[in-house]
């Protein structure tokens, strides 16, 4: 359904909003909302508290060795979870049901894309 502006205002308002949500975000991470919008939601749970032992967004070299596996792995285990050596646990969607396949290579995707290119 598409968004009708009636007036010169609410269209500044609309794009001023969406130059807003890329404000202050590295160029590198264009076109990742949908994935950090999943990271915000869910993901920063554990992908943002060091003591889960989760890898931590912008850490490049905790996720090297994940990214060395290629996105099909991360892709799985991501979806369908994953019991670490360590015993450290990577729930099924982020313990999260809700999302899609989608939204799980979303935030996937946006979680390597921010441990190779900046720090959070």
């Amino acid at each position: 359904m598409a968004m009708r502006l009636k007036t010169p205002f609410g269209l500044a308002v609309a794009l001023l909003g969406a130059a807003s949500a890329h404000a202050g975000r590295p160029p590198e991470l264009a076109g990742f909302e949908r994935g950090r919008a999943v990271w915000l939601g869910t993901c920063q749970l554990c992908h943002a508290e060091p003591a889960t032992g989760a890898p931590q967004l912008g850490d490049a070299q905790a996720w090297a060795p994940r990214v060395a596996q290629g996105k099909a792995v991360l892709y799985r285990h991501a979806l369908e979870g994953f019991m670490g050596p360590l015993g450290d646990e990577m729930p099924p969607r982020g313990a999260n049901p809700d999302l899609s396949d989608d939204d799980v290579k979303a935030a996937v995707d946006y979680m390597v894309q921010a441990s190779q290119t900046v720090k959070p």
